[in-house]
């Protein structure tokens, strides 16, 4: 059974910094590639962050360049999202998404994990 969890949510003060968590199990991780998404009531899902299957390219919403990484540790099972210098404008739930090719392609979706930027 595919599972998504993260981990890693809160509330933090404008400029501070939170690392996001998503363990993974029900498939092979390093197959995968990985995604953060965020999402904020009313608004559609955006698209964070990406990192491929061996973690060697990258890539981050122009809102997030220089402020935000992603990385991943295939032998722990784990994406993650080191989120620096946030802004009010970051608050939303965060999601991770995994995707990868087997008979066909397959994606999954983390429950998601709340960030709160707030003074």
């Amino acid at each position: 059974q595919v599972q998504l969890v993260e981990s890693g949510g809160g509330l933090v003060q404008p400029g501070g910094s939170l690392r996001l968590s998503c363990q993974a199990s029900g498939f092979t991780f390093s197959s995968a590639a990985m995604s953060w998404y965020r999402q904020v009531p009313g608004k559609e899902r955006e698209l964070v962050a990406t990192i491929t299957s061996t973690g060697g390219s990258t890539n981050y919403a122009d809102s997030v360049k220089g402020r935000f990484n992603i990385s991943r540790d295939n032998a722990k099972n784990t994406v993650y999202l080191q989120m620096n210098s946030l802004k009010f404008e970051d608050t939303a739930v965060y999601h991770c998404y995994a995707d990868w090719w087997g008979p066909r392609k397959y994606r999954s979706w983390g429950q998601g994990t709340q960030v709160t930027v707030s003074s």
